[in-house]
């Protein structure tokens, strides 16, 4: 291919790829927001889950059925789809339909991941692609710096064009994607060698792998909801192990034809490539879709700020993937990218497990460019190592069974990760409320009138103080008209009467107003002295010995729109308990990536190709046509003769 065409070819990948990479950024600052209006924030891992869930089925699809019909035909099937789930999301009413359409949008997203790697494999020798690495990077920083501004923008106006603003998150996919479908309709195309080949496609197969991945990934993310011993629990792992069973079978009899051909695994170079793609995607999506949550509701940043936020990450992966990149072009090396690039990414995960609720930006900025720069080594040699360990003829297989095997780990950690982030938070809330210093504060606050009836302070009330304020001041008049009750009730006439209510109001430190003993919570010392009194008692309940008042054990996690703009004091058990179940996140993806970290020791890379895939199935096809002419048999994939 001449230099024209390669840049032609490239400029509709860039555009499907802008497509793809826009949108997830997009969606990834808005989440917060879109969970807050449909009321269902904790229900936020459907939406990730069912469209990672559809992608993740799709890839291997796409790969077998490119290799057999051509890159172009799919890649358009892709995008297409891609522009009509995003359509669709945007009419979402609860985050269970958006979950059901973010589905249909991740069929076309399946294709948009994989097939631009294979047809870069495609093309390309594997030292060459270095040299257009930064166009990719360049689509990939500009959607990350867009993203979160244009995310941010939607997330954060109430309607646009008489259209609520969170909803133009996904309508803004439309018209980027007609454009990206243009692009590639009219400069995508690749040459083919494989006209006449016999098409059989594994229908059973692609079967299998939904039987196989959809009930599993169900239950990972409502299992905690279920109960991991329930029946509909044990049914979903019943089903998921039937469809591997049944999708091993299946694959041993489809042979070269399947979708993912069990054959590719008998190289120990693909087999570790993909163990090591799954652990990467585990501990990275999972962990890190905590890190935008984190930047909002922790710190206070708004979708944009926090989308901003990231930017140091982005930079560490660019700076990582251009220098890897060059290496690689000169060199030929890179096994060492997969050891030092999971040690990055470990050590970032690591600095993340030491964040607080008071933790400053610039800490957690430095996490973020340690990710960054172990992923910009990681994700370019993980799929260089895949692609070498094949013959050119499956370089869709094997550019999309990679793709996939990581997706599914990445899918499992977000799904599996976010329930626990959900499910631990209400236990890490209650826990955040035992300190006797952030208790006392918060009552203290919370039993200031100015402070619980400002209409800043109205979500935060309702959701954790109320139930806890509301008994307390019940039973302090209850005792106090108990007292007045007996104390006065030998007064020879209303004078007396009088008098020994202010006697008692003073013992208890209140006041007596329209003839009744109260405490004037506005007052500090009567305030405070209350405080003082009823904080152990609430701390026993907190403890769980049944002897406290009500507690906020049960603080929804569904809307947490009430955090913004409402008092420290009353919000800080709620941003302590996140943080402690955010950095158990951290510390099981830095867990998870120390594994890998291990496995990368013993990861024995193939030399890298001299020609591109396209170049080598060309020159197989020329040595044919000579044989053939010569009156021998055409040569195989691996040069023998047949």
């Amino acid at each position: 291919m001449s230099q024209k065409q390669i840049m032609l070819v490239i400029y509709g990948l860039m555009a499907g790829m802008f497509l793809s990479s826009l949108d997830q950024t997009i969606v990834g600052t808005a989440i917060r927001t879109i969970g807050d209006d449909l009321h269902g924030l904790d229900q936020q891992a459907w939406v990730t889950t069912a469209y990672l869930i559809t992608s993740t089925i799709a890839t291997p699809i796409y790969g077998k059925l490119s290799d057999i019909f051509g890159r172009r035909p799919l890649y358009i099937f892709s995008i297409t789809v891609f522009i009509l789930g995003s359509l669709l999301s945007s009419f979402s009413t609860s985050m269970y339909m958006l979950a059901a359409f973010r589905a249909f949008q991740g069929i076309g997203a399946g294709g948009l991941m994989s097939l631009p790697l294979a047809i870069m494999g495609d093309m390309l020798a594997p030292r060459e692609r270095a040299k257009y690495q930064g166009y990719f990077l360049a689509v990939f920083g500009v959607s990350s710096v867009i993203g979160p501004l244009v995310g941010g923008l939607f997330a954060g106006t109430h309607t646009i064009a008489w259209i609520a603003g969170w909803r133009w998150v996904f309508l803004v996919n439309v018209p980027i994607g007609i454009i990206a479908l243009a692009m590639v309709i009219a400069f995508l195309h690749l040459p083919r060698f494989n006209h006449n080949k016999h098409v059989r496609v594994d229908w059973w197969g692609a079967t299998a792998v939904v039987l196989a991945l959809v009930p599993l990934l169900m239950v990972a993310e409502q299992g905690r909801v279920w109960g991991w011993t329930s029946a509909a629990s044990l049914a979903c792992f019943g089903i998921g192990v039937v469809g591997i069973v049944a999708f091993i079978i299946i694959e041993s009899r489809m042979g070269r034809d399947a979708i993912i051909p069990l054959s590719i695994f008998r190289s120990r170079v693909f087999s570790m490539a993909t163990v090591l793609g799954a652990l990467v995607g585990f501990g990275m999506f999972g962990a890190m879709m905590t890190l935008p949550l984190y930047l909002q509701i922790v710190m206070g940043m708004s979708p944009t700020e926090s989308g901003f936020a990231t930017l140091p990450m982005i930079g560490g992966l660019m700076v990582a993937s251009i220098v890897s990149g060059q290496i690689i072009a000169r060199t030929g090396r890179y096994r060492q990218f997969p050891i030092i690039g999971t040690a990055f990414v470990v050590l970032g995960f690591l600095d993340l497990t030491f964040i607080t609720a008071d933790t400053r930006f610039v800490y957690i900025a430095g996490g973020m460019v340690l990710i960054g720069l172990g992923l910009g080594q990681l994700m370019q040699s993980l799929v260089l190592a895949s692609q070498n360990s094949v013959a050119p003829t499956d370089m869709g297989v094997a550019t999309s069974s990679a793709t996939f095997f990581r997706q599914i780990g990445g899918t499992l950690g977000t799904a599996i990760l976010l329930s626990v982030l959900f499910a631990s938070m209400t236990g890490n809330i209650r826990t955040a409320m035992q300190d006797k210093d952030t208790l006392t504060d918060a009552l203290d606050a919370a039993m200031t009138p100015a402070v619980a009836q400002a209409p800043q302070n109205a979500g935060a009330m309702r959701q954790i103080w109320t139930p806890i304020v509301t008994p307390i001041e019940d039973g302090v008049q209850a005792q106090l008209d108990q007292a007045a009750a007996q104390a006065t009730s030998h007064a020879p006439n209303e004078a007396a009467k009088q008098v020994i209510l202010q006697q008692v109001a003073a013992q208890a430190g209140a006041t007596v107003k329209d003839g009744r003993i109260v405490v004037d919570y506005s007052n500090d010392a009567q305030r405070r002295a209350i405080v003082d009194k009823t904080v152990p008692t609430v701390l026993d309940g907190l403890a769980g010995d049944g002897s406290g008042t009500s507690t906020s054990g049960d603080v929804s996690t569904s809307d947490t729109s009430f955090l913004n703009g409402a008092d420290a004091r009353l919000t800080r058990p709620f941003l302590v308990g996140f943080t402690k179940s955010a950095v158990s996140i951290y510390w099981v993806g830095m867990s998870v990536l120390l594994i890998a970290f291990v496995l990368t020791w013993f990861f024995k890379v193939p030399e890298l190709r001299m020609h591109s895939a396209l170049q080598e199935q060309a020159n197989r096809a020329a040595a044919n046509a000579e044989e053939t002419a010569a009156g021998a048999g055409p040569t195989t994939d691996d040069g023998s003769t047949r």
